[in-house]
């Protein structure tokens, strides 16, 4: 009935006035609430859903709905109503309410309803429209949130997990996912939804919110389910996606920074050094290695880490920023972990790496600059200046002796610097400038040093800055050709027959200033001299008798002959 005739009549009404307005010729209508928002309104061959009570002009009850537990459902127009409920249904929208007059001959007439309407009775309803629906009606869909970036959408066999607010089509809300703190986790497309569900999450992205409105058909049709949603009943989802697989998935990689330089990428086998931060696919943070200030460190390919990341990590360059989506089946499957990780979620890596290694890797040496005519190289026991810069791989400046007033001094093969750096320095010319990559098992090893971490490779940048020649292991000094004869007269500056700490140390002083012998090079010879008499002087009296002076060579004879 349109809104017109309804106010003709109801001008009517009051002029005859209403408590008694006289043979009425048509329904009359009071539209007492009229809803904001009015999607549709029911029309001839619409299902609608309604409660009401019935009254007589006195106001004494003869049926209600209400009173019944049980809203009233059928089809408006097409005679299966009183012809007065039929015309009083038509143009209501969704949560209206109405006031009804139906005279006798738009209602049961002359003959009534034996035991609960006499003849000629007008009838009084009160009416609300809960539910308006029709056999050609689809889903409604609409987009209520979607995010910038979605790679891919809801399939059928896709397993989904998601959140949702269900009402029926008045707004009475029936469940809520959000009331039992936990998603809805399902497959989709496999009959183990309702098929408005089934078709209403297709195509969603992760994070995306929906409204999905089912028609009866589509959901509990003409049994309802249980006592929440009556029969015919149409629904109204809120849906938020929080995220979806297929099993058929496997690891998903995006590339977000590769550096243009890349001499090795990660194998099976290999130490990784990597910062990360895992999310949820709907943003939730679950773990972050940047707020343990602490990069994760492991092996890959070989079952420490889950089966996504030992794959993910795969054909890494050092200094990679890279995302790893990795399904549950690959991750921590149906239980989830903890409380942060759910059952059934795909986890987001986004990686940084810092470094990586193998436990076979040698040093990495790379020559910068090597000067002309150069003949002379570094050896064990060797002593040198050289000056450098340590850092970690991504650039972490860690050292430098340029921060001194003089260069770095070793002795090589001593045993004072890392395995990775002596042997970088070996083989080198005065001048000579290289690059070397030390892995940690020639480093500062898993527990690193202070200001190094742990497991850390180190870049060096080094320059040889001088060279002298050292002296085998074991010696403080080494004659050129054969020592003198009678060496202990030759040392005996005044023939006393002693020789004290100064006459020794001239004696060794002149035998390197004619280039008959040479001291084990260092910053300071006097300490060698004195370390050399010191072993001489055996009673440690001050002064070296002909009984104590010995020639190294002769006391490893001696010890030979006493072992054997």
């Amino acid at each position: 009935m349109a809104a017109g005739s309804a106010a003709l009549l109801l001008s009517l009404l009051g002029a005859l006035g209403l408590s008694d307005p006289g043979p009425l010729e048509d329904v009359v209508i009071e539209r007492y609430y009229i809803p904001k928002v009015c999607l549709r309104e029911a029309q001839m061959g619409d299902f609608v859903r309604y409660h009401y009570n019935g009254t007589f002009k006195d106001g004494k009850k003869f049926d209600s709905s209400y009173d019944r537990g049980a809203t009233v459902a059928g089809v408006v127009g097409v005679g299966r109503l009183i012809t007065g409920m039929d015309r009083g249904l038509q143009g209501m929208c969704v949560n209206e309410r109405r006031h009804l007059i139906v005279p006798p001959h738009l209602g049961y007439g002359s003959i009534g309803v034996a035991g609960l309407i006499p003849p000629d009775a007008t009838l009084y309803f009160d009416v609300v429209m809960l539910d308006i629906w029709n056999k050609e009606d689809k889903l409604q869909i609409t987009t209520l949130a979607k995010p910038e970036h979605c790679n891919r959408t809801v399939e059928n066999s896709d397993f989904v997990r998601y959140h949702y607010n269900g009402t029926l089509l008045d707004g009475t809300p029936f469940d809520s996912s959000y009331s039992k703190d936990s998603t809805y986790d399902t497959y989709v497309g496999t009959g183990w939804l309702i098929k408005g569900m089934d078709q209403g999450l297709l195509g969603m992205c992760a994070g995306e919110k929906r409204s999905i409105i089912i028609p009866p058909f589509l959901a509990y049709g003409e049994k309802g389910y249980g006592t929440v949603i009556p029969p015919q009943a149409s629904l109204v989802f809120s849906v938020l996606l929080v995220d979806f697989h297929n099993p058929k998935d496997g690891v998903s990689l995006e590339h977000l920074e590769v550096p243009a330089s890349c001499r090795r990428r990660a194998v099976t086998g290999d130490f990784v050094r990597y910062h990360y931060n895992g999310t949820l696919m709907d943003g939730t943070l679950f773990d972050s290695s940047y707020s343990r200030n602490q990069t994760y460190n492991t092996y890959i390919g070989k079952g420490y880490i889950i089966p996504g990341m030992d794959q993910g990590l795969q054909g890494v360059c050092i200094g990679e920023r890279r995302r790893v989506v990795v399904p549950p089946h690959l991750a921590y499957g149906e239980n989830g972990v903890g409380n942060k990780i759910p059952g059934s979620a795909v986890l987001i890596f986004d990686v940084h790496i810092i470094d990586f290694h193998n436990p076979d890797d040698p040093v990495e040496i790379e020559t910068v600059h090597r000067p002309e005519g150069c003949n002379v190289t570094t050896h064990d026991r060797d002593f040198i200046r050289y000056h450098y810069n340590c850092s970690l791989l991504d650039g972490t400046r860690l050292f430098s002796s340029h921060d001194y007033e003089k260069p770095q001094e070793v002795t090589l093969g001593a045993n004072k610097v890392i395995e990775g750096l002596n042997s970088g320095l070996l083989g080198m010319c005065v001048g000579e400038r290289r690059v070397l990559i030390v892995p940690p098992h020639l480093g500062h090893g898993e527990s690193g040093a202070r200001g190094v971490p742990g497991s850390a490779v180190l870049r060096f940048e080094v320059e040889l800055i001088s060279l002298e020649e050292g002296v085998p292991e074991g010696y403080l000094f080494i004659w050129h050709g054969d020592p003198p004869e009678n060496l202990f007269e030759q040392m005996d500056l005044n023939k006393d027959g002693q020789i004290p700490a100064d006459e020794f140390s001239t004696f060794i002083k002149t035998q390197v200033a004619e280039g008959k012998g040479r001291l084990m090079p260092s910053s300071d010879p006097e300490k060698v001299i004195a370390d050399m008499f010191g072993n001489q002087d055996r009673n440690q009296d001050g002064r070296i008798t002909a009984e104590e002076l010995k020639l190294k060579s002769d006391e490893d004879r001696e010890k030979v002959h006493e072992e054997l």
